[in-house]
């Protein structure tokens, strides 16, 4: 297994860290940047259509997002605690540098709700 470490090249669209997901670090996922099968989620859809890094770089407030707020998500953030809207509000008042030393220190995906 692949060490966490600080790259924010490894945040995903939505706000989560790959850079500490076991698949990733696993090598049987290549994170949502490079994943071709993950054309079916919407957010990384919208972010590339966009020219977007993540959804931090959106003038819209991810609360008030659709695309953010979407079914799937609402069932993965109540499944698994996850706060993607606190992270994207991470990123835009500490940069993406700061949230991916953060997740790796914590050894997190995610913000907890």
């Amino acid at each position: 297994m692949k060490e966490i470490t600080i790259n924010p090249q490894q945040i995903a669209a939505c706000g989560l860290y790959c850079g500490a997901c076991k698949k990733f670090l696993n090598g049987k996922c290549p994170g949502c940047k490079k994943n071709e099968k993950a054309s079916w989620c919407k957010i990384r859809k919208c972010c590339q259509e966009k020219g977007f890094h993540t959804c931090a770089n959106c003038d819209k407030d991810v609360k008030d997002c659709k695309i953010h707020n979407n079914f799937v998500g609402n069932i993965f953030a109540f499944l698994f605690n996850s706060d993607r809207a606190a992270c994207i509000r991470y990123i835009r008042e500490n940069g993406e540098e700061a949230f991916a030393e953060k997740m790796a220190k914590e050894k997190q995906m995610t913000m907890k709700k």
